[in-house]
């Protein structure tokens, strides 16, 4: 069904109608020339009273969605930030332990990885060989001068492993450590670098890292999202300041899970305090938003890792 389309006048209009109240409309009016009425909606769907009529409960202010709108999207830019931090550590464990054990070409060793199958657009294949593909995909689109130079010099032969990695996606990255054999030295040697304990535990962790960055990277919202990918939270011995209570489950569900697995991960990184700084930071400076909304339950900032 087609919806009538509204002008920016009339949208207010129309959330005025319906009971949101604006501080200044004309800052509103440029707010909604950049910034879709459709695109803010996921901010203020929670201040609706009525969710069939749309009606929002009293005193919801035009200004305050604006805020939470602000918050997520700084949120965001630092969370992008941690991710490139954690990344180019985890390629650069990959390419170097490996490469050191097994050679400049170990991606392309079937003996290295697990032989559970995939089905993937119709076609069943062992999962590593549906890695090489997307890896394979990822080098011949790459337009960096040396994925170029190593094309024309040597036409049809396979790239190093710190070629090809190098223009790896972090989804990439996290399938091909998911599919070495969990008995690898190397696969735990990279993990315990990390903090982690457990291959598999790290193996999940990268799993939401990938999914978070997917979203960040498309600018969607972080806001009231529940997430597909979530994180274990049962880390044995940590080697960092950890959770001394366990998660409730909104916790687990929210984002808050995966930034606190990139929050202690960062800790073994050049950087260990510069992203859980800035995220108090934001948190301090936008004491209106409700934080519970992305799983910063109460008492959040009392945990070891948190402090």
């Amino acid at each position: 069904m087609n919806k009538v389309a509204y002008n920016i006048t009339d949208q207010i209009a129309l959330l005025k109608q319906r009971g949101m109240l604006f501080k200044d409309e004309t800052q509103a009016y440029d707010c909604l020339k950049n910034i879709s009425y459709y695109r803010l909606k996921g901010y203020w769907w929670d201040t609706q009273s009525n969710v069939s009529s749309h009606l929002f409960q009293p005193c919801t202010y035009f200004e305050d969605i604006m805020e939470r709108y602000d918050f997520d999207r700084q949120l965001r830019l630092i969370l992008f930030d941690g991710i490139e931090q954690i990344e180019i550590a985890v390629r650069t464990k990959l390419i170097y332990h490996l490469s050191i054990a097994y050679g400049g070409l170990w991606y392309l060793n079937p003996a290295l990885f697990e032989t559970t199958r995939k089905q993937k657009n119709g076609t069943a294949k062992i999962t590593h060989l549906h890695t090489l593909d997307e890896l394979q995909k990822e080098f011949d689109r790459s337009q960096e001068i040396f994925i170029k130079d190593h094309q024309r010099r040597y036409p049809g032969q396979p790239a190093d492993v710190w070629k090809i990695l190098e223009v790896a996606s972090m989804g990439t990255l996290s399938k091909l450590y998911k599919s070495l054999k969990i008995n690898l030295p190397e696969k735990g040697r990279i993990a315990n670098e990390m903090g982690v304990n457990s291959p598999h535990i790290f193996s999940g962790w990268l799993e939401s890292i990938a999914y978070i960055r997917n979203i960040i990277a498309h600018h969607s919202r972080l806001w009231s999202r529940t997430m597909v990918k979530r994180p274990s939270m049962q880390l044995n011995n940590p080697r960092g300041a950890w959770f001394t209570q366990p998660l409730k489950q909104g916790q687990i569900d929210k984002p808050f899970s995966t930034i606190s697995c990139m929050v202690y991960m960062c800790g073994f990184l050049n950087h260990p305090q510069y992203m859980k700084s800035k995220i108090i930071e934001l948190i301090r400076n936008y004491p209106n938003v409700p934080v519970y909304k992305f799983g910063f339950f109460n008492n959040w900032n009392n945990e070891p890792l948190w402090k």
